[in-house]
Order: structure tokens, then C-alpha cells, then sequence
């Protein structure tokens, strides 16, 4: 049977379309995706996602265990407690185990946010790895998760939850932290997300999340279901999971090079000799944004075929923002320009663009 979040009710309240993701009952939708994406976009909208993993994790080598374990460098978040990283959790050969945020609470501890349908991996993976170190690993199921994305995020969430949201307020986007506290429970309010949009991720106790979602609803939040999540990461040019990104792809060949910190030399983080025999070589592969020249549905795992050789989409949807198809691809690291698509066993037109097609609400591309 899959699991419920805490706001399992409040998604029947509001007449959602439940569906199985991931082992959790999830709403896909409260009626209609296309509005849904644009709530988003022009205004504010909140996503129950409590189904991710969070793990806080402590001990005297906590962070020499976390610059072993992960591409990023949590080094980088001392000595200002409150900082977030976005990270890759790679194998040996350099594949994404999964990708994930990690935030500093202070010397000897850390909170660490995964996807659910990576879970059991996940932490099979850590815990091998924590047996040489001086660590802790808790899994925080008593807690809940809400995000509130949108232009309008900031303000709507400051009138909801009022004072407790005081010390969020003057956060630095996209990766600050801040504790605050509601009805004496403490919040958890992190300036990140997962639309290409400002607003927060509130962590709390699973049983103040009913009244914080009640909140956020008479403050004019709209709730916002997965599929509309999709479109909206897709359009900020964001990985996801098990699509753009597996273990057998490296950080270079998914976009996320950025995401790997190979200064100082000498930090020994889990898929380095990989990486860096990647890197004396060059990937053969990279990954590109698409765009659709005429009408179509882009999806994953469609042929692109290229001037340099073929490739394949990632993911792909119609973006409600561009109104047009559109999708992240993998192709020869030297592709370029025009190419097409195979759809239907037909060859559509497309082009090669640079993601993130949308942020903050405006196109990236010339349309």
C-alpha cells in the first residue's frame, strides 16, 4: 500500500487527483496542470513535498565524511551556519547515485534532503560509507515538507504564517536556511527550490503541517500538483532523477559540472579518478536543451538526430510558459544548431538551445 504525507487529507479536501509516485499517494493535480503551471509562474502556489527523505546527520567527522561522500565540497559552507549546497552522491564510476541539497546547522551537524524513490539506496549507499567515520544518520519521518514557489511567494508566506517567517525574510536566495518557530514547534525555512522561482522549502512537525497548509490557503496559495512540478523544473532547465541523470551518467555529461568542486586537489570524494579521467578526455557526451520547431509532443527517450551524430531526449513536455514543446537531450558533446527528432517514427525539426528555458517567469530563448 503506498504510503500518506501528513497533508493527505488536505489533497481530498481539495479534490485532488491521487496517483502512485514513488510509493506515496501523491496529487498530480487539483483539476488542471495548465493552471496550475501559471499560478506559479505569476503568482504563488505550494507543493506537498513531504514524501522526500530528509536525513540530519551528526558526529566529530561529520564533515570530513560529507567532503568524502559527496562531488560538491560541504567545506564551502563553513563557518556560517544556515547555507545550503546542491550536491551529487556518485559511485566509483562516477554515476549519479542521486543528486540532492545539503545544508550546515553547525560544526558537528548537517541535514541532508533526498528523493523518495531513491530512498533505499540511498541509504544502503551513506551507511556503507559512514562505517569509517564518527557518525550519526537519522531519518526525520516526523517531519513535514511544504514549498511555496512564485513571484508572490515571499509576501503570501510572510502573511500566513506571520511572525514565524520574520527571520526568513532577508534570506539570500537560493541557498540560506533560517530556524523560526510556530504554535513552539520549530521551522526549518530554506530559500531553495524546484521551479526556477523564489519562495521557500519549510520543513516542521508533521503535526503543524495541516494548520500551515490552511494558512498558506486563506493567504490566496494555491496547492500545486506533480504534474505542473515537472513542467515547471523542466522549464528551469533542472535535472531530474532517474531521467536526465542515473548511475551510469557522470556530473559532466548531465549539465551538473558546475555542481562538483575539484579544488583543493587533494579532497579524495567518492567517483574523483573517474571524473578526472573524464575530464583528461573530454565527455562524448552533453547534455542541451531542445526546442520543437513546429507542433509535436516532445518526450524522454526520443531519437535526436544531429549534424555530430545521434542522441536522445531526457525529458521532454509542451512548456505552458513558451507554448511551444520542449526538452533537455543528450547528444554528441560537439552538436550544435539545427536538428530533428524523431517522433512517431517521423522527423520533426528542432533546434539546440541553451537551458534554463524560463526563469523568473520570462523566457531564456528567442521564441
Amino acid at each position: 500500500m503506498p504510503q500518506q504525507t501528513p497533508l493527505y487529507q488536505q489533497h481530498l479536501a481539495a479534490k485532488a487527483k491521487m496517483v502512485d509516485f514513488a510509493g506515496w499517494e501523491m496529487p498530480v493535480h487539483y483539476g488542471s496542470q495548465l493552471e496550475e503551471h501559471h499560478q506559479v509562474r505569476r503568482d504563488a502556489g505550494m507543493f506537498d513535498v513531504s514524501h522526500m527523505v530528509v536525513l540530519d546527520l551528526a558526529g566529530p567527522t561529520v564533515t570530513d565524511f560529507l567532503r568524502h561522500l559527496l562531488a560538491n565540497d560541504v567545506a564551502r559552507l563553513n563557518p556560517t551556519p544556515g547555507r545550503a549546497l546542491y550536491s551529487c552522491m556518485l559511485n566509483e564510476r562516477g554515476g549519479v547515485i542521486d543528486d540532492l541539497i545539503i545544508y550546515f546547522m553547525n560544526d558537528n551537524g548537517y541535514r541532508m534532503v533526498v528523493n523518495a524513490a531513491t530512498r533505499d539506496k540511498d541509504l544502503a549507499w551513506i551507511t556503507q560509507q559512514a562505517a569509517a567515520f564518527e557518525v550519526s544518520i537519522r531519518e526525520r519521518d516526523d517531519l513535514a515538507m511544504i514549498a511555496v514557489q512564485g513571484p508572490n511567494a515571499r509576501d503570501k508566506t510572510a502573511k500566513a504564517l506571520g511572525e514565524a517567517m520574520t527571520p526568513a525574510m532577508t534570506l539570500e536566495p537560493f541557498f540560506a536556511v533560517e530556524s523560526a518557530m510556530m504554535c513552539g514547534d520549530e521551522l526549518f525555512v530554506a530559500r531553495t527550490g524546484y521551479t526556477g522561482e523564489d519562495g521557500f522549502e519549510i520543513m516542521l512537525p508533521a503535526a503543524q503541517a495541516g494548520n500551515a497548509w490552511k494558512a498558506l490557503l486563506a493567504a490566496d496559495v494555491a496547492p500545486i500538483g506533480l504534474g505542473a512540478r515537472d513542467t515547471l523544473r523542466l522549464e528551469a532547465g533542472m535535472n531530474l532523477y532517474g531521467q536526465d541523470m542515473d548511475e551510469d551518467t557522470s556530473p559532466l555529461e548531465a549539465g551538473l559540472t558546475w555542481s562538483v568542486a575539484f579544488e583543493p586537489a587533494g579532497r579524495d570524494f567518492i567517483g574523483r579518478a573517474a571524473l578526472d579521467a573524464q575530464r583528461e578526455t573530454s565527455p562524448a557526451r552533453k547534455l542541451v536543451g531542445l526546442v520543437l520547431n513546429g507542433r509535436g509532443v516532445l518526450r524522454a527517450q526520443q531519437k535526436v538526430l544531429t549534424s555530430a551524430g545521434e542522441g536522445e531526449t531526457t525529458s521532454g513536455s509542451f512548456s505552458p510558459t513558451l507554448g511551444q514543446a520542449i526538452a533537455l537531450a543528450r547528444v554528441p558533446a560537439d552538436a550544435s544548431g539545427a536538428c530533428e527528432v524523431e517522433i512517431r517514427s517521423k522527423r520533426l525539426p528542432a533546434r539546440i538551445v541553451k537551458y534554463p528555458f524560463v526563469r523568473h517567469g520570462q523566457p531564456c530563448i528567442a521564441l
